[in-house]
């Protein structure tokens, strides 16, 4: 499915933010952060980890998101507990068993960059170099815990004005095309020669929960994995995509501890700047997520998923398809099968210390099958990368502050000098890499062979604010004279005020590439400005 952006006028963007906005002057009070949702990514997800952190919300697996309703339940804090957000962020539902519908606290945001696009983690949208403009809003229904519905869709629209790109002199729309993979993954310089617009059905979900079964269909957002910034299997940089999915509706007691998993299938699409066409431009997702919890270690959870590709199945999808995520870890076993998909499989962990205030985390990646047992314990870092962090949280004049650290390193190792080994997200039975839409469905940093993040946050009863360093490399595909790198350095710093049932944000990042297109340094100014209505 080519993924086609939609010729949606920017003055609609324009009008819906001013209508969502309307109502404000006319409400007081604080309105439920749970009306926002605790969708992966975003500010009430964030905070309710920090929470954790600081031992102020039970322990509960992050490892596999977004959380169910009845899952948020059991992670809001107590009507007692004292915290930053007391009056944004309510108890645990009292009357589970009613039905309920509430609308979604309706968003608007600007985002400009001054000389190339830039932007991480932030869903569907794509802030190309100039002006983005994006709205969101919906409806969400609730019937006990059983029965929930979200559906909350976004548009944006993006100016897109013109940069210098890195061509190797492909004609029409293919000259967008990533410039150093182009046959192993879809993720255009830009998209287009213009200005464009793009619905999405953004964080939208149906799901049913019981007897501790959970099943639905859903075009939200995923994360799996323990890592902050930088997710390395599954993260929310790129616009959640159409599947269905069947796990535990919450982890389930297996004597040595509690074990929670669930197995998704989806359909990707591609961007409009890819160069598969027919057979093979849609793609079949199938994928799985474990995390278990040992009962006499408090704190520690343990997780592994797979995240399969394949051209979508010409006779249609049968139960070999379905089954994908249990296969055989080792290709000596597929000998003779068409190799026309392609997997990645991760290994997690995270240890919550909430009398320390402390948690730290890590990530394992392997791109594609190891060959057999051997290969796997003589080169475990062909292919690899791997993700280390941390975080500290404290106290201090009712405000909660935190100092994190995260470090990935995806780089080629020593064997690429014997054979060679790919990048991560780098496919060559689907070609479109690990993306849909044209956006990485993992790390940028990952993608390029490594990257930090530094970053210190303060939440008070009135907002939040914080600062942050990062570093993203870009790695070229092949050995060569000269400079080897393209380094991205940059420092910015987000705040978020609460007035009234308006949530205001703003945000400012610059960001310095060093040697971008291996020929010169390039400096990017990066400006946001955004709301969230109470209901």
């Amino acid at each position: 499915m080519r993924m086609r952006f939609r010729p949606v006028p920017a003055a609609a963007c324009c009008a819906l933010a001013a209508v969502l906005a309307v109502p404000v002057l006319a409400q007081t009070g604080a309105p439920d952060l749970r009306g926002e949702a605790v969708v992966v990514g975003s500010d009430a997800e964030h905070y309710l980890r920090v929470l954790q952190v600081a031992g102020e919300v039970p322990l509960y697996p992050w490892t596999i998101r977004g959380f169910s309703p009845a899952e948020v339940d059991r992670l809001l804090p107590a009507e007692s507990a004292v915290h930053p957000w007391r009056d944004r962020l309510s108890a645990a539902d009292s009357a589970p068993a009613t039905f309920r519908v509430q609308g979604v606290r309706p968003q608007a945001g600007l985002v400009f960059n001054s000389a190339f696009p830039e932007g991480t983690n932030d869903g569907p949208l794509w802030a190309g170099r100039g002006l983005t403009a994006s709205v969101s809003a919906g409806v969400q229904l609730r019937v006990g815990s059983a029965v929930s519905l979200r559906i909350e869709p976004m548009l944006f629209w993006s100016q897109n004005r013109d940069f210098p790109l890195l061509t190797d002199g492909r004609p029409d729309s293919l000259r967008f095309i990533d410039p150093y993979f182009p046959n192993q993954v879809d993720r255009p310089q830009r998209f287009g020669d213009g200005s464009f617009a793009h619905l999405d059905p953004g964080q939208s979900t149906l799901r049913v929960d019981a007897a501790g079964i959970a099943a639905g269909v859903s075009t939200a957002n995923q994360q799996w994995g323990t890592a902050i910034d930088q997710p390395l299997l599954l993260g929310p940089n790129a616009a959640g995509f159409p599947h269905a999915f069947l796990g535990t509706s919450r982890p389930v007691n297996v004597g040595l501890g509690r074990l929670h998993g669930r197995v998704v299938w989806g359909s990707l699409g591609q961007s409009a700047y890819s160069d598969v066409r027919g057979h093979g431009s849609r793609r079949l997702m199938t994928g799985f997520a474990a995390v278990f919890t040992p009962a006499r270690m408090r704190g520690l959870e343990l997780g592994f998923g797979r995240f399969f590709h394949e051209a979508w199945p010409e006779g249609g999808l049968e139960g070999k398809h379905l089954l994908r995520p249990v296969e055989t870890f080792f290709r000596e076993s597929l000998e003779g099968r068409n190799e026309t998909e392609n997997q990645l499989a991760a290994a997690f962990f995270r240890w919550t210390l909430p009398r320390s205030r402390f948690e730290f985390y890590g990530e394992f990646l392997r791109e594609d099958h190891n060959y057999d047992i051997e290969d796997f314990i003589m080169e475990p870092d062909r292919s690899a990368g791997y993700l280390l962090g941390g975080r500290k949280v404290w106290s201090r004049d009712g405000a909660l502050r935190t100092l994190r650290v995260e470090w990935v390193n995806s780089a080629r190792s020593h064997l690429n000098q014997g054979s060679g080994q790919a990048l991560p997200y780098h496919h060559f039975a689907t070609r479109q890499g690990h993306t849909v839409g044209g956006q990485l469905l993992g790390s940028p940093s990952a993608y390029g062979g490594g990257g930090s993040v530094v970053a210190f946050e303060s939440f008070t009863p009135r907002g939040r604010w914080s600062v942050d360093w990062s570093r993203m490399r870009i790695s070229r595909p092949r050995l060569t004279v000269g400079p080897g790198s393209d380094v991205v350095h940059s420092l910015g710093g987000e705040a978020v005020w609460f007035r009234g049932r308006m949530d205001l944000v703003a945000g400012m990042r610059g960001s310095l590439e060093l040697n971008r297109h291996f020929t010169d340094d390039v400096f990017n100014l990066n400006a946001s400005l955004g709301v969230r209505v109470g209901l």
